[in-house]
């Protein structure tokens, strides 16, 4: 195994293995190590572990990220990556800088970059700062984040209340002047972590080329351009594909303005429901119930769109932070009742037969719907974009489905309508 990653969530999961994949790697995403043997996929290029931990509470992320590196090392991984949001989603205790901590710790490194830029989509750091877009992190919708507001655009003064361990800014000149001189920077810096700039895919593949040393990576799925081959033909689509049968659906745990604008593309063409938030509070099983019927109940030809959060009249405010895109699926409580639902409205239209290809929009919502498959691995498929693929999976009952788990940042405006070519 050439790298063996640990994600805090399970849409970052996917979306660093559909890089490894671009690269020519053979990749599967391992959801429960506890449920596979870690010698399971010792002959594949690229595993990565899906958690999770993003805004667990500290002491918790610690422990599963440790476990999960250690099934890597048993597996028998050479380099290892811990994968985290291209928008270092944190509060001031962590999550990110306490499991590095335990990373270095474990494999006993000295130093480890944090690269959290991914250029494709939008994230790049330039003087130590990360942006989004054109605008500072800072500045950003993350300012509003409901559970990691982000304050601050400096990824020293993010890392600083995380972690003792010395944080040295490496700048974007360090990194122009190429592969061996970059190598030389890096060996050179003091010990602890070293924020380095990348503001392109180059720059990426700059510093990837300059790591190759390195054991213990970390960043967001800009990480992938430096492993594996940047000419590698593409993959050919697993075999596990083929026995995935059933209609198409699409769930919407995520209030993000990008699946917002890709819920408001779909409704032209397919047919949306809104979850009732009140009534999924107050008698769950009756919303699954009825949401499960109406699919049943559309042209086996349609393609469904269930969500939460339609358009910017379901924003609210946030409290005393002031006006943010908070929404009531937003909100801790909120939020879990619509994970519940739409996870438990998956897995029953699965196991019923009903349907066997499912969009997931969200990445906590991805998380609970993985969960309630009960499926121990993905296998990584085509890619529709920058962060986003598909994946197989085989759930606990032995259903063959196949999966896009994605961002709510991520993904083509048009993409729950043209997800489905890339399988035909």
């Amino acid at each position: 195994m050439l790298i063996g990653a640990v994600a805090d969530d399970f849409t970052g999961a996917t979306d660093l293995a559909s890089g490894f994949r671009r690269r020519g790697l053979e990749t599967v995403v391992v959801v429960d190590p506890a449920a596979v043997e870690p010698t399971t996929y010792a002959g594949v290029d690229a595993v990565v572990v899906a958690l999770k931990t993003r805004t667990a509470p500290v002491d918790e992320a610690v422990e599963q990220s440790a476990a999960a590196l250690s099934w890597l090392v048993e597996a028998g991984a050479g380099r290892f990556a811990l994968k985290y949001c291209s928008t270092f989603d944190s509060t001031d205790e962590g999550n990110i800088g306490p499991v590095l901590d335990a990373f270095r710790d474990r494999l006993g490194v000295d130093r480890a970059i944090v690269v959290p830029a991914f250029p494709a989509n939008g994230r790049t750091v330039r003087d130590g700062r990360l942006f989004v877009g054109d605008d500072l992190l800072e500045d950003s919708s993350m300012r509003h984040h409901p559970l990691t507001p982000m304050t601050r655009s400096r990824l020293r003064d993010l890392l600083a209340p995380q972690t003792p361990t010395p944080v040295t800014e490496v700048p974007l000149d360090d990194v122009r002047a190429g592969v061996d001189a970059l190598r030389s920077t890096l060996d050179d810096a003091p010990s602890g972590y070293l924020v380095v700039d990348a503001v392109d895919d180059s720059d990426l593949e700059t510093i990837g080329r300059a790591t190759a040393h390195h054991r213990l990576l970390s960043g967001g799925a800009g990480l992938a351009l430096g492993v594996g081959a940047a000419d590698a033909p593409p993959p050919a689509l697993p075999a596990e594909f083929s026995h995935v049968s059933g209609r198409r659906l699409v769930v919407c745990g995520s209030a993000s303005t990008a699946t917002r604008g890709q819920i408001a593309h779909a409704a032209a063409t397919h047919p949306t429901r809104k979850v009732d938030l009140a009534a999924a509070t107050t008698d769950p099983a009756a919303e699954i119930a009825a949401l499960a019927d109406w699919v049943r109940g559309l042209d086996a030809d349609s393609v469904p769109v269930v969500y939460s959060v339609g358009d910017p009249s379901d924003v609210v405010a946030a409290g005393p932070r002031g006006p943010s895109t908070s929404t009531p699926t937003s909100t801790p409580s909120a939020a879990s009742v619509v994970e519940s639902v739409l996870s438990t409205l998956v897995h029953d239209l699965v196991a019923d037969g009903t349907v066997g290809l499912v969009v997931v929009a969200g990445g906590e919502t991805s998380g609970a719907v993985v969960t309630a498959l009960g499926a121990p691995a993905l296998i990584v498929g085509p890619p529709l974009g920058p962060g986003v693929c598909w994946s197989a999976a085989t759930t606990s009952d032995g259903r063959p489905v196949a999966l896009v788990l994605k961002s709510g940042n991520f993904g083509a405006a048009d993409l729950f309508s043209t997800a489905w070519e890339a399988l035909s």
